[in-house]
């Protein structure tokens, strides 16, 4: 690949990941939110207190400034495809497509049906059907989540489909693997609870701010208890799907573990790093160490990977270079077989053009020993394959202890509620409050190990994301790259300004 090519594909890649995030900012919110607005809705109709009332609708118009900004990021994340990623597009569109368009279709209409009863039908509507429309806005927003992290899922782990050497596309022979590919519903349970838990910390820590400035109180303690409890559940079922979601990619991306790790030599009773300093300046291979300080649990990533504290777990260095002794196929392997796959293909298009059909089913018999390391064919060197080793470390370590304090956070505002003091405990509703900042904080975190963890593939193992690209200049990305900076952070702060006004004026509006 070319100069030119590569910095395309840099600010190509630049501008997905600042739509993505920007993104992500919104979407945790509105998955979560709206089912804690269900929660309240229900406590409403079925207590008949007007409080629980003034309080649903609350949150539901702060719900209301989030989901409308979470559109309109969202419509652009996935142009994206079509302008900077036509080779993606191109390649797997017969599969890729599908759970989007279902996600628009289905899911989306879903929200956008009950969406309009939930805002404008509180007189127009029966107490029983206004609370069924916003529970259907929570299960269509969560649905849409469905579909779109069936189309990641397949990305990390591209199963039920096939390569046409003809077409040179892959073609969906399965929707079903697809859709329950153990990788999406690992995706799926673990980005959704999660979302649970950011939307509580979100409720929580308004709620601890009307508590701070002596307002509101009654439906501040009312709105914590609930989000504390939902919360606190959320907390538990994140770790619970962490950690299949870990084994998972143990099992099926272990590049992605090992940078996850910073295991550069694989072992058996391999530790899990509780804390450390990366060596940014190690590489595949070489004899640098993998860290200035760190501080081990012995065993648990074997534990971890593959529920065998004894077990072996490969390391960078095993999956670039090799491991004969333990039976790993590495990059640097893969990459001749890749190559003599991308040969064959040529080859076999060549003879089909010329007739040569003797040819053509030479070439396709060699391609299809070969074409499942296709995609290493195009890498340039074996330390390729290895995904940036510090920004996927310190991002999955960053989410483990965010995680693990957001529960300890949750018992002690239950604990005080229930002794009927929260109002009084100004340290704790003070960490309730910035406690959101760092609920995003460990969103991010968590798609950054997801997406840097699997780098340099657009599809594992199949298409590496220099080849993804759309073939136009740099500067046309590097333009718009600019362009969306402007108009998300415009929106952001446009979102933030909004609701903070909203919360100033309060529940009484």
């Amino acid at each position: 690949m070319g100069e030119h090519i590569l910095t395309t594909v840099d600010w190509a890649r630049a501008q997905f990941a600042l739509t993505a995030m920007y993104h992500w900012i919104f979407v945790p919110l509105t998955l979560g939110l709206s089912f804690l607005i269900a929660f309240f809705e229900s406590i409403y109709v079925k207590t008949g207190n007007e409080e629980w009332k003034k309080l649903t609708r609350f949150w539901m118009t702060l719900f209301g400034i989030n989901f409308a900004i979470g559109i309109a990021t969202g419509i652009i994340l996935e142009f994206q495809f079509g302008t900077n990623w036509s080779n993606y597009s191109w390649m797997v569109g017969d599969i890729f497509g599908a759970p989007l368009a279902i996600e628009g279709i289905f899911a989306f209409f879903i929200e956008a049906t009950f969406f309009a009863v939930m805002f404008f039908g509180w007189q127009r509507v029966s107490r029983g059907f206004h609370l069924f429309s916003t529970w259907m806005v929570a299960v269509g927003s969560n649905l849409s989540a469905v579909w779109i992290l069936v189309a990641n899922g397949w990305m990390q782990f591209p199963i039920g489909m096939a390569f046409n050497p003809d077409t040179a596309r892959f073609e969906m022979q399965n929707f079903w693997e697809v859709a329950l590919s153990p990788v999406a519903v690992h995706k799926f349970t673990h980005t959704t609870s999660s979302a649970f838990l950011l939307a509580s910390l979100f409720v929580v820590g308004i709620s601890a701010l009307f508590l701070l400035q002596e307002r509101h109180q009654k439906m501040a303690r009312r709105s914590m208890v609930v989000a504390a409890v939902f919360g606190f559940i959320a907390s538990i079922f994140v770790a619970f799907t962490g950690d299949e979601a870990a084994f998972s990619v143990a099992q099926r991306q272990p590049m992605k573990l090992a940078a996850m790790e910073g295991l550069y030599v694989g072992q058996e009773k391999a530790p899990i790093v509780a804390m450390g300093i990366i060596n940014s300046s190690k590489k595949p291979g070489d004899d640098l160490p993998a860290f200035y300080q760190e501080t081990k649990i012995p065993g648990l990533l074997s534990l971890l990977a593959n529920r065998d504290a004894n077990s072996f777990v490969p390391g960078i260095n095993d999956l670039v270079f090799g491991n004969a002794e333990r039976n790993i196929v590495g990059a640097e392997q893969r990459m001749v077989t890749g190559k003599i796959a991308l040969a064959e293909l040529a080859r076999y298009k060549y003879a089909k053009e010329k007739g040569d059909e003797a040819q053509a089913a030479s070439a396709l018999a060699l391609f299809d020993q070969h074409k499942n390391d296709l995609g290493y064919g195009y890498l340039n060197s074996p330390a390729e394959a290895a995904p940036p080793v510090a920004t996927t470390f310190y991002s999955f370590h960053i989410m483990v202890v965010l995680g693990t304090l957001f529960p300890l956070l949750f018992l002690l505002v239950l604990y005080f509620a229930f002794k009927g003091t929260l109002e009084y405990q100004r340290w704790l509703n003070l960490a309730c409050f910035f406690s959101i900042f760092l609920g995003y904080v460990a969103s991010q975190a968590g798609w950054v190990v997801a997406e840097v963890g699997r780098q340099p593939w657009a599809i594992q193992g199949l298409l590496p994301v220099g080849m993804a690209t759309t073939n136009i200049a740099a500067s046309n990305v590097q333009t718009t790259f600019f362009i969306f900076l402007t108009l998300f952070s415009t929106l952001l702060l446009a979102e933030i300004r909004i609701m903070m006004k909203q919360i100033k004026i309060g529940p009484e509006a």
